[in-house]
């Protein structure tokens, strides 16, 4: 199992489009292969920029394999579309990838 993380940080101005956009795009994720949960947290430590939400989502997914192929065959579309949505500036990513150390 592999965790991947989602931290997202975007306008006030457009937050109820994009949670609602994101809502649907998470349903999209979860019905790929391997994406078995996923949980959304609203970041209240570091505070986001003035005028912005934060929010992190962490997806379960089965194995690095299952996240490979998501990366490779459908990241780019959606990736995209939410670009095209929202602009660079409306919404900023940054990504990662866990294992569980079994400390």
């Amino acid at each position: 199992m592999v965790v991947y993380e989602v931290n997202l940080e975007f306008d006030v101005a457009i937050a109820a489009a994009y949670r609602e956009w994101l809502s649907a795009h998470i349903q999209e994720l979860l019905a790929l292969p391997g994406f078995e949960s996923a949980q959304v947290h609203e970041v209240m430590d570091p505070l986001p920029t003035a005028g912005r939400q934060g929010l992190c989502v962490r997806y379960m997914v089965s194995d690095l394999g299952a996240l490979e192929t998501y990366q490779r065959e459908h990241a780019p579309r959606l990736r995209a579309e939410g670009l095209s949505r929202f602009g660079e500036e409306g919404v900023r990513y940054r990504r990662r990838v866990l294992r569980d150390t079994g400390l």
